[in-house]
């Protein structure tokens, strides 16, 4: 993948959708995410036209805290899962990625920052200020080797009216870990949307 990439999501929408773009500008992969389903399946396309089905994202149980999504190529072959860490994430985001059809951790993603996310919440509730509360708190997340060594960092960008964030490469991994990476990222960002 040619680092950064830029998830972008509109922040006044009824169905979630996001885009990836590449250092370069070309789109990497669109969401959509359908509303009002009891179980999440989230489906990730080459473009917004969402003619090539890239993957799929299912849970494996409806409407719990700590349910683990799955990730599945356009064949249905399983290339990872991530699962959020019930109440460790009440406070800071916590999210574990699993290695394909495995109940083994092959990475783990921690908001670096929580006060950042909780004032940036705070602010956005507040009438007009809150407009512009995309400019002031930054929050960021780290996917790391369970040995400590960081992979990737996803930080929140400034903008207007969107969603955005920055993911770069800090550290050296497979292809495959970096696209495990990227949906576990994307789902997150579908989670963790209301909480800044």
């Amino acid at each position: 993948m040619n680092y950064p990439l830029t998830f972008r999501f509109k922040l006044v929408t009824l169905a979630p959708q996001i885009y990836v773009e590449d250092a370069s500008g070309k789109q990497v992969c669109y969401v959509k995410q359908k509303m009002l389903r009891f179980r999440e399946k989230v489906e990730v396309f080459t473009d917004e036209s969402r003619t090539q089905l890239l993957a799929t994202i299912e849970a494996d149980r409806i409407i719990d805290w700590s349910a683990r999504y799955t990730f599945r190529d356009a064949q249905g072959n399983e290339i990872g899962a991530v699962g959020r860490r019930g109440m460790k994430s009440l406070w800071r985001a916590h999210y574990e990625v699993f290695a394909p059809g495995s109940r083994d951790i092959s990475f783990l993603i921690r908001e670096e920052n929580p006060g950042a996310k909780l004032m940036d919440g705070f602010v956005d509730q507040i009438p007009i200020i809150g407009m512009f509360s995309g400019y002031m708190f930054h929050p960021r997340y780290l996917a790391s080797r369970l040995d400590g060594t960081p992979v990737l960092r996803l930080t929140k960008q400034s903008a207007f009216w969107e969603g955005r964030f920055g993911l770069v490469q800090v550290n050296a991994a497979s292809e495959g870990e970096h696209t495990a990476l990227m949906l576990s990222f994307l789902m997150m960002n579908l989670l963790e949307r209301k909480r800044g």
